[in-house]
């Protein structure tokens, strides 16, 4: 017996079925802003059934296309015959939870090991990594960044990890009145009546920050270290190489990758996108921020 459980993140509703007596609350607490009322099947992005008592697939099958390590633990992606296939474990060591989608990540079965303790970390990894390439036919993006809000509008942070996004938006929320974390670390951003948005998600990293909210794009800004702050404006085929690295989609897959890049020259075009060099401090907070506020208003 099983339980369905409906959440809405993005505007996109999905649902999850979970086992009888097993607690969405307890498993899945960045979930519970998102909680929605039942929909039709036909009205959910995706469904993900997690297995009452799961079993390792009789035949491991598939050609490997990523292997991954992040605060969520030792990710592996394989294509299948039908679709794709995924492998998590929390550590190196950790009993190996499964996961298998379609090829269009409309519906997924997940092989969870209740018992592991960290195993409400795992399934929400699973759901993240559904929803990321789910979206990308409805022109929206999973994104890794860390947004802020102010005046209406939303900002995103970019870079590699260990860049500074989070510090960055941290100086925003000191030195800038009025501004908010929207989300740390996996926001979505989505094209709507022509108009870019960005979404808080039950995903946000270190970060316990899940709110269910979003606003219009007021900037995207790829940051990287350096000694002296510059703030550089791009546009056209620059803008879009700034926003294409951290987002989420299965590069092989020429249908989902052609989504993700037709999402992403939208973007370029109605947003400011900039890349600034910068160090941790105000200055850099301030400069990001009165570049990208005149941006709003000449526009």
């Amino acid at each position: 017996m099983t339980v369905d459980y409906y959440y809405k993140v993005g505007g996109f509703i999905f649902s999850v079925s979970l086992p009888q007596g097993v607690d969405a609350g307890s498993l899945l607490p960045s979930f519970k802003s998102f909680c929605c009322e039942a929909v039709q099947p036909e009205q959910c992005l995706f469904r993900i059934t997690a297995q009452e008592h799961p079993q390792v697939p009789s035949v491991l099958d598939g050609d490997l296309l990523d292997e991954s390590v992040n605060d969520l633990g030792y990710t592996s992606l394989f294509a299948v015959s039908d679709g794709y296939r995924v492998e998590i474990r929390h550590t190196s060591r950790a009993a190996i939870h499964h996961l298998r989608a379609d090829s269009r990540f409309t519906s997924a079965v997940a092989a969870v090991f209740w018992e592991d303790c960290h195993a409400g970390s795992v399934l929400c990894s699973m759901i993240r990594i559904v929803y990321s390439q789910a979206v990308l036919l409805h022109g929206a993006i999973s994104i890794h960044a860390s947004v802020v809000s102010h005046s209406g509008y939303a900002y995103l942070f970019m870079g590699k990890s260990g860049t500074g996004k989070s510090t960055h938006a941290a100086l925003w929320m000191k030195y800038i009145p009025g501004t908010e974390l929207l989300n740390d670390d996996n926001p979505v951003v989505r094209i709507q009546d022509g108009t870019a948005w960005v979404y808080g998600t039950p995903w946000s990293g270190k970060t316990p920050c899940y709110k269910n909210q979003g606003f219009p794009v007021g900037g995207m800004v790829r940051l990287r270290q350096a000694a002296a702050t510059a703030f550089l404006p791009r546009q056209d085929i620059e803008a879009f190489v700034l926003l294409l690295p951290g987002c989420s989609a299965v590069r092989q897959d020429k249908i989902l990758y052609g989504a993700l890049c037709s999402t992403l020259v939208q973007l370029a075009e109605k947003v400011p996108v900039a890349l600034l060099y910068c160090r941790p401090d105000q200055e850099a907070a301030t400069l990001c921020f009165t570049m990208l506020a005149n941006k709003k208003i000449d526009d």
